[in-house]
């Protein structure tokens, strides 16, 4: 298991809530610096999807631990889809866990504090050579402390949402913009107001609003930023 304080590989984190554009900037990150992604949303995705097909309640702590430590879980970067494909069990999942029911699945496991606890080494194994790209809600707060470069990415509840809406029309997709905005609203709540791990910006961190920004002009900024605190930290 890696130490993260021992561990001299670079960390870049970038937090945010869901639809802040953190999962696309990771990408073009990782592209850009050929660094692998550790994509700690969708861990939380499949444990949820998996304690769902296992018939295992969110109240049920001991055996969602249990499921937790031994989750068979692994990513594989898709330079054809720009994806990062979550794999459970050998089977890819991406699409399953990307639902709006699998995010509040997610949500209701990650406010566990034994969950957290149990997924939080499998995490600090990711950062290995030659660095890592860690996209989550507490990279920089609680996984990755001492990262190099700490990002925090956010953007209106309205704009996720409509962000949302438009990517399930592009597949096809029925949904109901409202009841999107509802569901956001509720899980910044949940995520913000949780006693383990809570949504803010680690301390130090860059703070972006994409709200009216294009993703080329994020990432610009985050680029900038990153490359500066790496140079800061050689």
């Amino acid at each position: 298991m890696s130490d993260s304080s021992t561990n001299n590989s670079p960390v870049i984190t970038i937090d945010g809530p869901s639809g802040s554009g953190k999962g696309t900037i990771a990408f073009r990150l990782a592209q850009k610096l050929e660094w692998p992604i550790l994509d700690s949303g969708a861990i939380y995705r499949v444990l949820g999807l998996a304690a769902h097909q296992a018939g295992i309640a969110s109240t049920n702590i001991n055996e969602l631990v249990k499921l937790a430590r031994d989750l068979p879980l692994t990513f594989v970067t898709e330079q054809s889809s720009d994806e990062v494909v979550a794999y459970l069990d050998g089977e890819p999942v991406g699409d399953a866990i990307r639902t709006d029911e699998a995010g509040q699945r997610a949500s209701e496991v990650a406010v566990i504090p034994e969950v957290r606890s149990a997924l939080l080494a499998r995490q600090r194994d990711f950062q290995q050579p030659p660095g890592l790209i860690a996209d989550g809600r507490d990279m920089g707060t609680v996984v990755f402390p001492d990262a190099d470069a700490k990002i925090f990415l956010t953007a209106s509840a309205e704009t996720r949402a409509e962000r949302r809406f438009n990517q399930l029309k592009q597949k096809g997709i029925s949904a109901s913009l409202c009841a999107l905005l509802e569901s956001i609203k509720e899980r910044d709540e949940r995520d913000r107001t949780r006693t383990v791990a809570p949504l803010v910006p680690a301390a130090g961190a860059f703070v972006v609003d994409s709200s009216t920004l294009s993703i080329d002009e994020v990432f610009s900024q985050v680029y900038e930023y990153s490359m500066k605190k790496l140079e800061q930290s050689s």
